[in-house]
């Protein structure tokens, strides 16, 4: 089994990990953060640690296996980034919320959502991983979802109307895609209390199991989405 270095970014922590072993820190998301800053980072921390191939969860559209484009509040330059040049090994790079579905799918129909700074989202259909941005879509107010249920939608309605959110929208999201089940991960998802029966929840922990499970079963990338089997 490949040993791999999974790098989860998020938009409050960078998170570097190889799964299966001790190696795991994390670093705040620096504002206006380059992917050369990135890797002088994770130079400094990732001092002996073992591994043959690199995912990388990418906040924002990855196109053909590359982002394709600078996401907000970060630095420039990501979307022409070399880094197998830098690793100089294998490199796949990731949607990281599809990242976090990987993580997170047990077969069938699968929406994912991520609860964390904002909204991550990705659907998995029979083995097809489809990363969405379910946080553009917007209520009769004109707020947009990632502004409801993401961090800033927690701090400004409170616990108790976050919950309440997510409790409404979450139904509506499974019937739209036809699912057999939500699942759901990100920073936030601990705070939901109980949940139904058809939603599983997770964690940040899906991001390191979908980044080495990238490398260790068979997945492929197909133009803008990823094939499982």
């Amino acid at each position: 089994m490949l040993k791999v270095l999974v790098i989860d970014i998020g938009g409050s922590k960078v998170k570097f990990a190889v799964p299966g072993s001790r190696a795991k820190r994390s670093i705040p998301t620096e504002r206006a953060l380059t992917p050369r800053r990135l890797l002088e980072l994770l130079g400094s921390i990732t001092v002996g640690w073992e591994y043959d191939v690199v995912s990388i969860g990418f906040p924002g559209p990855v196109i053909h296996g590359r982002p394709s484009l600078d996401p907000a509040k970060f630095g420039k330059g990501w979307d022409s980034f070399d880094f197998e040049k830098h690793f100089k090994k294998p490199v796949k790079i990731i949607n990281d919320a599809a990242m976090q579905a990987l993580g997170g799918y047990k077969g069938g129909r699968m929406l994912f959502i991520g609860l964390g700074t904002g909204l991550g989202s990705a659907l998995i259909l029979d083995d097809i991983i489809v990363p969405l941005e379910l946080g553009e879509l917007t209520d009769p107010h004109g707020r947009r979802l990632a502004s409801i249920l993401g961090k800033r939608g927690l701090k400004r309605r409170g616990l108790t109307g976050w919950r309440r959110s997510f409790r409404k929208i979450a139904p509506r999201l499974r019937a739209a895609f036809r699912t057999d089940y939500i699942a759901i991960g990100g920073g936030n998802a601990k705070h939901l209390g109980r949940l139904p029966r058809w939603i599983r929840r997770g964690g940040n922990h899906l991001a390191l199991a979908g980044g080495a499970r990238l490398w260790n079963t068979s997945v492929r990338h197909v133009k803008h989405t990823w094939i499982l089997g």
